[in-house]
Order: C-alpha cells, then sequence, then structure tokens
C-alpha cells in the first residue's frame, strides 16, 4: 500500500506538471483567458506560431464571433453553426449557455489588428503583404519584430522588402531593449522614408540615449525640409493641371480672337457643348452598350468637336459676319448668344447639375516620392499636350492652317491673293468652338455638368490669351501654364477669391508694360 500511495502522488505530480506544458504547447489557449492582458498575450503568441487557423481565429475575434468554453476550448460562431477555432472543421453537441465570447478592450483590439498585419506578411499577393508592411509600421508594435524578421529572409519584392524595413525599425524603437546603435539605424531608416509618418515616429520619440535622440531631432528637420520641397513639387503638379485645363478651354480662343478679331463671349458655352456631349454619348452607352463604357471618352472626345465645331460655323454665318470691324457689337451679341445657349441647354436637360462619370482607368492615384498624382489630372495634362501639339501641326501642315496664317498676319493682302476669306473665317471659329468642345470633354472629369459650366472659365480663357499674345499658340502654353501654376502657389496664401484678384492686377500691370503679351503676331498688317 505505500508503494501505491506513492505511485499515485507521483501520478498526481506528473500530470499537474503536464498540464502547463500541454497548455504552453497550445497557441490558442491564451486567447481563453480570464483578463485582458492573458488575451492580448495569446494573440502575440498565436500570430508567430504559424497555426493554420491564426488568421481565420483572429479575424472572428476582431468581429466579435470567437467564444471561449470550459477547458480552454474555442468556438466559432458563423450563420451556419459552430467552428472548431483550432481545427476549423464543424463542431457538433456545443453547449451554447456554457460559452462567452472572448473579451476585448482597446489593447486587445489592437493587438488583433497588429497580428492580422504580421500574418499578411507572409501572403502570396505583393499588394496584400505591403498593406501589412505599412499596417505594423503605424502600429510600432514591439511583438511584431519576430514576424516582420522571418518575413524579410523570404521577401523578395524590393518595394515591399523597403516598407517591412521601415515597419521593423519603428517596432525596434519602440522596443526597450534595443541597443543604441539599433536604434541609430532604424532612425537612418525612417528618416530615408521621409513621410508625414517617419516624422511623427521619430518627434514622438522619448526616454531615448543622447545620441539617439539627437540622431532622431536632426531627422526631423531634415524631413521637414523634404516635405517642402515636395510640396512645391505637388504645388507645381496642381498648377500644370489647371494650367492645361485653362489652356484646352484658351485654345480655341485664341485662334478665333487672332483670326478674326472677334470677342467671343460666347465661347464657354462651346466648352458647355462638349461637356453635354459627354453626358449624352455616356447616357446612350449606359443603355445600349454598358461593354463600351470604358471607351466612352474616346467617342466623346470626336462627337464634341463635330457638335461644337458645327454650332461655331453656325453662328458665324448666320451672325458674326454681319458684325466684323464692329468689336463692341459682337461682344454684346457673343454675350446675349451665350444666355441663349445657357437658357437652351436649361430647357433641354434641366437646370440640375448632370453626372458624367469617370472610367476606370482615369480613377484613382498613384504616389510618386511625395507627391500624389490624381489620373484624371494626368490624362488631361497629355491630353492639352497632344491638342495642342496637332494644332500646331494643322497650323503649319495643312492647306487651311497655311490660309489662316495669311488671313492673321494681312487679311487684305490675303484676300488679293484669291484666299476666300469668308469660308477661312467660317472654318477658323468652327475649329476654335471644336477645340472648346474638346476642353469640355476634359472639363466634365473634373468639374460639375451644369448650363454655367463655361462662364467659370471664360475670363481665365480671355486672360491666357492675351497674356501670351492674341493669336500665338505657343504664348498661349506659357501663358495658360504661367497662370495656372501662380494661381495654385497664391490660392493657400491669399485665398481663391484675393488669388484671383492679385493675378489680375499683376496681369493689367504687365499688359500696361507690353501690350501685345509676351509673344505678339508679327506682320504687316495693312488694313490697319
Amino acid at each position: 500500500m505505500p508503494l501505491l500511495r506513492r505511485l499515485f502522488i507521483l501520478a498526481l505530480i506528473a500530470a499537474s506538471l503536464a498540464q502547463p506544458a500541454m497548455a504552453q504547447d497550445d497557441p490558442f489557449a491564451g486567447l481563453a483567458g480570464d483578463s485582458f492582458d492573458d488575451i492580448r498575450h495569446g494573440i502575440e503568441t498565436l500570430a508567430t506560431s504559424g497555426a493554420p487557423q491564426a488568421a481565420a481565429v483572429i479575424a472572428a475575434l476582431q468581429e466579435g464571433n470567437l467564444y471561449a468554453g470550459p477547458d480552454a476550448a474555442l468556438f466559432i460562431k458563423t450563420d451556419d453553426g459552430w467552428l472548431d477555432a483550432r481545427s476549423g472543421k464543424p463542431a457538433t453537441e456545443v453547449a451554447e449557455d456554457a460559452l462567452n465570447p472572448v473579451k476585448m478592450n482597446n489593447g486587445v483590439r489592437r493587438a488583433a489588428e497588429a497580428a492580422m498585419g504580421s500574418l499578411e506578411l507572409y501572403s502570396p499577393d505583393a499588394a496584400t503583404r505591403r498593406h501589412a508592411a505599412e499596417a505594423v509600421l503605424k502600429s510600432r508594435d514591439p511583438a511584431a519584430l519576430e514576424g516582420l524578421t522571418r518575413a524579410l529572409a523570404k521577401e523578395s519584392d524590393a518595394g515591399v522588402r523597403r516598407i517591412m524595413e521601415q515597419a521593423r525599425a519603428s517596432a525596434l524603437l519602440a522596443t526597450p531593449a534595443t541597443p543604441e546603435a539599433e536604434r541609430l539605424a532604424a532612425v537612418a531608416t525612417l528618416r530615408a522614408r521621409g513621410d508625414l509618418d517617419a516624422r511623427a515616429m521619430l518627434a514622438s520619440l522619448t526616454a531615448q540615449p543622447p545620441a539617439v535622440a539627437e540622431a532622431a531631432a536632426t531627422a526631423v528637420i531634415a524631413i521637414d525640409r523634404m516635405l517642402q520641397l515636395w510640396g512645391l513639387a505637388q504645388g507645381v503638379f496642381y498648377g500644370l493641371s489647371l494650367g492645361s485645363v485653362l489652356l484646352l478651354a484658351a485654345a480655341g480662343l485664341a485662334i478665333t480672337f487672332g483670326v478674326m478679331g472677334v470677342i467671343n463671349m460666347a465661347h464657354g458655352e462651346m466648352v458647355m457643348l462638349g461637356a453635354y456631349t459627354t453626358f449624352v454619348v455616356q447616357d446612350v452607352i449606359k443603355s445600349h452598350a454598358p461593354y463600351l463604357f470604358e471607351a466612352s471618352l474616346f467617342i466623346a472626345v470626336p462627337l464634341a468637336f463635330l457638335v461644337a465645331g458645327a454650332v461655331g460655323i453656325a453662328v458665324e454665318r448666320c451672325m458674326l459676319r454681319f458684325l466684323y470691324g464692329r468689336p463692341l457689337e459682337t461682344l454684346l451679341a457673343t454675350w446675349g448668344l451665350s444666355l441663349a445657349m445657357q437658357q437652351t441647354v436649361r430647357s433641354i436637360f434641366g437646370a440640375s447639375n448632370r453626372e458624367v462619370s469617370t472610367p476606370q482607368w482615369m480613377s484613382g492615384a498613384t504616389q510618386w516620392g511625395g507627391i500624389t498624382i490624381t489620373y484624371n489630372r494626368l490624362v488631361i495634362i497629355v491630353f492639352a499636350a497632344m491638342v495642342v501639339a496637332a494644332l500646331m501641326a494643322a497650323l503649319r501642315y495643312t492647306a487651311l492652317g497655311l490660309r489662316m496664317r495669311a488671313v492673321t498676319q494681312n487679311r487684305r493682302m490675303a484676300a488679293a491673293m484669291g484666299i476666300r476669306t469668308p469660308w477661312v473665317d467660317a472654318l477658323t471659329f468652327g475649329l476654335g468652338s471644336g477645340v472648346a468642345g474638346m476642353a469640355g470633354v476634359a472639363l466634365s472629369q473634373i468639374d460639375n455638368v451644369s448650363p454655367n459650366l463655361g462662364q467659370g472659365y471664360i475670363i481665365d480663357s480671355f486672360m491666357v490669351v492675351v497674356f501670351g499674345g492674341v493669336g500665338n499658340l505657343w504664348g498661349t502654353v506659357v501663358s495658360a501654364l504661367t497662370l495656372g501654376t501662380v494661381n495654385k502657389f497664391l490660392e493657400p496664401l491669399a485665398g481663391a477669391v484675393l488669388g484671383k484678384i492679385t493675378v489680375l492686377v499683376l496681369l493689367i500691370l504687365f499688359i500696361q508694360r507690353k501690350p501685345r503679351g509676351m509673344f505678339p503676331i508679327k506682320g504687316r498688317a495693312v488694313e490697319s
């Protein structure tokens, strides 16, 4: 009996010692703990365990669908029933009355978010790994160090690897036991990143060794300087995009104003016609051929050119040809025409804004260094360059362009040489109106399509034409890009309205100095 008693006691001791060992070998056991610290530690243990069900269990915890039962049993609640958390297989005969949801607080939520980021570091998709590395970077969780180290050893994508190294640097700086040399290297890594997140991390460092604190302060100053430079570059991009919009709106006006001397106050309505043509094209495509939607703008551009060009030729033949040589009358007549066109469009389409959708290939943005480049504005910049290049080629290499340049330089001499100046005027006005229609297609992607669309660009268009030199396309290009960039840099300092007033005052002072603009057309001008 004494021997049996001794054996029984030894068995109890062995069983009691084996239970913690078994719990320690079970990476899921901590999630069934009684305290938030136990659960948080359980999340960290599970995330680094390599268990196949780790991601599903932590996701269920985040959604409030993870339940704990007796003896550290864990179950996931789904619409179809219960799943065993450890195996992911359906669980039968679950005593629901004995289950309780795993407790959550802010610390547990942060640990779960960091753990999900660590688990996604091993995803086969590079974009997912990049997103996970960014999440770990922002969480600054020291518990992610082990996962980051393992992921870095396997990472082959240079861009993702760089972000993982930056995430590891942020975690090292948040770990009290990190040696000073590694802290200095981490500060250098975040300094090289150079964005607002890196600056915030470095600026918030506390209780660091003197050398690390000095390196962090120096890095913050360097990042501030870099951010200022990137801010200037961002302003230049916005200025180029605004200048491209002004260029599209003013290119047609530069042609008509230069050749015909007509102050066309209805030019903005030609832009509006192009925008509404885009709306009609998209409406027809959505109703009858949805598969063509991604190509809707390619269809709308030539149609807008034809519609606005035809209206321009009709306006010139029916009204403007009787008013040549009387600039005040053309101004009043075209202003009245603009009101009539606005009311006509308002009667057909209504006074409210019309929705023009952006194709998928023009949606979104990309990051280039510290600059955010939106695809729609980038496309407009390229489109404006293509339109101007096509216009310059047409003016230089076509018969119509030759006649237009002849009429611009000396109308009477051109007529004496047999050029039919009335038809040149009509085609020139149609060409300028057609270009305005194409500008409306571009503007429909960044502005509201309404009957008043053109009113916001007519004054700016005249400013561009006068500043650059009447009738000179190169002058129009330089003028539009200059005024667009100046506007974008003045708006943050003086406000939108005061910025425009400042630009107008500067332009008036410039015209006082050079009345014919930056690049005036040179000709004999016999008729003057």
